[in-house]
């Protein structure tokens, strides 16, 4: 309404949220708001958007289970938090003159389902892009079909600041080659177990169905070995709109893996699957070599399964349908985690 002199959104969610305003999301930091014991402490994000600020504007996010209502623990159950999932949001305008105003989530807010027909940190994430609709946090977007969200009284005191650094996309490693199992499986090798999803490049019809799942090992045989991820299904699909060279990453799940089975790509390239590493946002303070190749080697696995493993919370897999923050894992690893990293 003025002229505004800054702005600052406040956000949390029950389940898990990406933040945009005018068609941009608000922050890079992934899996927020992070994974608490959510029926005592649910944490938020503040984020300075006052560069983003225009004369019209528009706020909206995308929502999902994350460890809130999908599954987690060993009974292949959901909704172990809750069974609604829920956006909090808060947008604080200070203006030149002195004045301020807020923009909160209430009812006047509208609530659609888009492209994601299903995200599950253990089990992946299916997209069908025919389902997007462009522009659908910009101010010229038209929601007029969407429904009325919904207001869930829920209580505000067990909101907390956040108490570690956020989860980001830190690097991405290329495809080292692609073969044929014995089987007759297309799989692509990233040389390096890491976890994280792949950035799948595609170019197909619509209603075209790219399978993507996930691995560490091959068995004695060559073939793909997904027997330790037990109930795990760990598996994208994406569903081609049919317009030209398409991109898709996930939103709301991760893996770890070394190998990509893939199912429908015709004559596959290895620039067409770029792996995504994700962990907590950890600054490097401790580095070791000498001059045995095989304890250098074993320093690098131990950086490595630090960061696969330090996804918000200290786990103990990043792979199987478990990622569960045992203190007896992160209990003996602490002091060489505290070595390598400043956590």
């Amino acid at each position: 309404k003025k002229k505004v002199s800054s702005a600052r959104v406040y956000v949390t969610s029950l389940g898990l949220y990406q933040l945009f305003l005018n068609g941009e999301k608000v922050s890079n930091d992934l899996f927020t708001p992070g994974w608490t014991s959510y029926k005592t402490r649910v944490q938020y994000q503040a984020y300075d958007v006052t560069s983003r600020i225009k004369t019209e504007n528009t706020i909206g996010a995308i929502v999902g289970d994350g460890w809130y209502r999908g599954n987690i623990g060993w009974g292949n159950d959901d909704g172990y938090y809750g069974n609604k999932i829920a956006l909090l949001a808060q947008l604080q305008l200070n203006y030149t003159d002195g004045s301020s105003e807020l923009v909160c989530t209430d009812g006047s807010w509208k609530a659609a389902t888009g492209p994601i027909l299903a995200s599950d940190i253990y089990n992946g994430e299916t997209y069908d892009a025919r389902k997007e609709m462009p522009g659908w946090c910009t101010p010229a977007f038209n929601s007029s079909s969407w429904e009325n969200a919904a207001i869930f009284d829920h209580p505000k005191s067990m909101l907390i600041a956040p108490q570690g650094v956020p989860v980001k996309a830190i690097e991405e490693i290329k495809t080292l080659k692609i073969f044929t199992t014995p089987k007759g499986e297309t799989v692509f090798d990233l040389g390096q177990n890491m976890v994280g999803w792949v950035r799948l490049k595609v170019q197909g019809k619509a209603g075209d169905r790219v399978t993507l799942r996930f691995a560490e090992v091959l068995d004695k045989e060559g073939n793909f070995y997904t027997d330790n991820l037990r109930a795990a299904k760990a598996t994208d699909v994406y569903i081609c709109k049919g317009n030209g060279t398409e991109i898709f990453e996930p939103h709301f799940t991760f893996h770890g893996f070394r190998y990509v089975a893939v199912e429908g790509l015709n004559n596959p390239a290895p620039d067409q699957i770029t792996g995504v590493v994700i962990h907590s946002d950890i600054e490097p303070t401790g580095s070791f070599s000498c001059s045995d190749s095989l304890i250098n080697q074993l320093q690098h696995n131990i950086q490595w399964g630090q960061k696969g493993n330090f996804l918000d919370v200290p786990t103990d897999c990043p792979q199987r349908d478990e990622r569960l923050g045992w203190t007896g894992d992160a209990q003996v690893f602490s002091p060489t985690a505290a070595f390598n990293f400043n956590v």
